[in-house]
């Protein structure tokens, strides 16, 4: 009995407080019914990865039946490899170039000099992967055109037209050609972070270290890098709980001839819907979403885990 009165003076108080805060709730209200209709909605259509679905006739309960095709499937460990190796290579690249940008720019001592450059070095984030993908098609295009394979053949590293390079066309070039790109494109974004953390680093270390006789190098070796590298594990961790999520930047890249190195999940999901030259079975394309959506809920634990580790008991979710 005293565990219900003392309940209802705190509910009641609950209400009163809600009823105090209303016009916040109001404004969180479309975020909510967004949230609930294009994020928690349709994750009852999870069902139909055990049901044999294409759209027209009722779905057939096969239980795991499609994740028993999936895991014989060739071409689906395939694009699982090319997801792991490519979010991984790509995500040590681009961290290790913003890193080296970073301390480069906090290096610069003229104010105006420095907001031009990281100005210029930010703007191709806000370029979409479409307008990057026909921009680099031009640049690395394997005739007279093409910016790249023109300056080899001047310089004599090719040696006529007939030994100009595809590089979005040959398997042997795409990777190598694809994290260039995913540099020069997401590195002066990253930048931010690690611009903040330097300019956080309490300058009285840099003048203790001139007074020892340290240089520029000394400095960044033995202040710069030991300040950076907490910053630099936790961008690593946070960003390997989304080393599945690959989709447009290899979508508008790839092509059938490198279909091998590039094909990843999310491209495999899509090309399984709509370019299979069958009905679609949804049935099974699901179970593959769920599939990697499971590796990608283990990977952010993993993650987690390890952040609580590196940030003093502070994880990601």
């Amino acid at each position: 009995m005293s565990g219900k009165k003392q309940a209802k003076p705190s509910a009641n108080k609950t209400w009163a407080k809600m009823y105090k805060y209303r016009g916040f709730y109001l404004m969180f209200l479309p975020v909510f019914v967004f949230a609930v209709i294009f994020f928690y909605a349709p994750m009852l259509g999870v069902r139909y990865a055990f049901t044999n679905y294409n759209g027209i006739r009722k779905p057939d309960i096969i239980w795991f039946e499609n994740f028993q095709r999936m895991f014989s499937m060739k071409n689906f460990w395939s694009a699982f490899v090319n997801t792991i190796q490519i979010s991984i290579v790509k995500l040590l690249l681009t961290t290790f170039a913003a890193v080296v940008i970073a301390i480069l720019l906090n290096e610069i001592g003229n104010l105006l000099f420095k907001k031009v450059v990281q100005t210029i070095i930010y703007l191709p984030h806000f370029m979409s992967w479409v307008v990057t993908a026909s921009v680099f098609s031009l640049i690395l295009s394997p005739s007279s055109s093409g910016l790249v394979n023109s300056f080899l053949l001047n310089i004599g590293v090719i040696k006529s037209s007939n030994e100009m390079i595809y590089f979005l066309g040959d398997s042997r070039w795409w990777r190598p050609a694809y994290y260039i790109i995913n540099i020069w494109k997401e590195t002066g974004w990253q930048t931010v972070i690690f611009m903040a953390t330097l300019a956080g680093i309490n300058t009285d270390l840099y003048e203790a270290a001139s007074i020892d006789g340290a240089g520029r190098w000394g400095k960044m070796w033995y202040i710069t890098f030991p300040q950076l590298k907490n910053t630099i594990l936790t961008v690593i961790i946070l960003n390997l709980a989304k080393v599945m999520n690959l989709f447009e930047s290899a979508f508008v890249l790839q092509n059938d001839a490198t279909l091998d190195v590039s094909n990843v999940l999310e491209t495999y999901i899509y090309y399984q819907t709509f370019n299979s030259g069958a009905i679609p079975n949804y049935g099974y394309t699901t179970a593959v979403g769920l599939f990697k959506s499971l590796v990608g809920c283990v990977l952010v634990l993993v993650c987690n885990h390890w952040s609580k580790k590196v940030r003093e008991g502070r994880g990601i979710v």
